[in-house]
């Protein structure tokens, strides 16, 4: 069986090593990705990115990590 995932973009987010509240935030960037879902949307439509990256951003200055966006 073969799947064809489309090319897509993704947040890939770095914390400092040792950084004592990274699962806490991982789980605050889960609860994004699920509210998404409920929102009948999946992570590779087109606009995942524009539509939440400023709750990415707004974590990102409770939280020190770093992103990038790449294509995949």
């Amino acid at each position: 069986m073969k799947a064809r995932i489309p090319k897509h973009r993704e947040f890939i987010i770095r914390f400092e090593e040792n950084y004592d509240k990274a699962d806490e935030c991982w789980a605050k960037l889960q609860e994004i990705m699920d509210a998404y879902k409920k929102e009948g949307k999946s992570v590779y439509t087109p606009s995942f990115i524009e539509d939440n990256e400023d709750k990415v951003k707004a974590l990102q200055e409770s939280y020190e990590f770093t992103y990038t966006i790449e294509e995949r």
